[in-house]
């Protein structure tokens, strides 16, 4: 809990709070969900309810969740040392270990140091302000499950709100009955942009099995700079890719399938 009254409560405090406030316009309005009430028909209501509630636990899940720092130099799982491993892996196939210049810890390959955080995240992807934690390999299926939630609310929200646009006899009366509905609509639909993007874009990246700090910065690192455009030494094909990061919940050593990836290349 001491991690929610750091730099982050602001804004997670924010989200949730305008998560709510455009709940209870829905739900004041004279949208489909009030007439559902009205009727006695709650089943449809309990269920926007139950899906917004669920999208705000994951949000607090994913921005409080360890992203997968690395703590020390020693490989988890009974791997050996960091030092051992690189004695193993010939050093012509694997590009050489090295030590982050700021938290000065030895890098698992695809970490990187955030500065944000001031830790080395293991398979880095991205720091995410709004949830104000970095998205990497132990809550990075979490934040893609929250944004597919988030869509979906977001999508629903806004066929409600839809629904409540009421019409009247004049441009200024229509702004006054519907102007809280028309700011919840502007903050929806913008939102479903930007959500929906983010879903395509990830999903697309984890098809792959690439991260958005891979996409963009290819050509400056060392284990993919030489390699071809369309070259991805840690791409097992899209149905592998997807099982792997969705069902796959353990710590993998990338550069052993790096290895395996230069020994028998496709």
């Amino acid at each position: 809990m001491q991690n929610v009254f750091r730099t982050g409560f602001l804004v997670r405090a924010t989200h949730t709070l305008l998560t709510w406030v455009i709940t209870l316009i829905l739900f004041l309005h004279n949208t489909d969900l009030r007439k559902y009430e009205e009727r006695g028909e709650l089943l449809l209501p309990a269920f926007f309810f139950l899906l917004v509630m669920l999208s705000v636990l994951l949000y607090f899940a994913v921005s409080l969740m360890d992203p997968g720092f690395v703590l020390a130099d020693t490989v988890k799982g009974g791997q050996g040392s960091d030092e051992e491993m690189e004695s193993m892996i010939p050093q012509s196939l694997t590009p050489r270990l090295r030590r982050c210049g700021y938290c000065l810890l030895q890098q698992p390959m695809r970490a990187k140091h955030c500065q944000t955080c001031k830790r080395c995240v293991r398979r880095f992807d991205h720091h995410c302000p709004w949830i104000e934690n970095c998205v990497g390999e132990r809550n990075h299926r979490w934040f893609v499950v929250y944004l597919l939630v988030q869509l979906l609310a977001l999508l629903w929200a806004l066929r409600i709100a839809l629904s409540g646009i009421s019409p009247s006899v004049s441009w200024e009366t229509w702004f006054r009955v519907n102007g809280f509905l028309l700011v919840a609509l502007a903050v929806i639909g913008v939102s479903s942009v930007v959500v929906a993007l983010l879903v395509g874009s990830h999903l697309y990246l984890v098809s792959v099995s690439c991260t958005t700090w891979e996409f963009i910065s290819r050509h400056r690192i060392s284990y993919l700079k030489n390699c071809r455009d369309e070259e991805n030494p840690f791409d097992r094909g899209v149905l592998c890719n997807l099982w792997d990061f969705f069902c796959i919940c353990r710590t993998v050593m990338w550069e052993q399938v790096y290895q395996r990836s230069t020994l028998n290349p496709v």
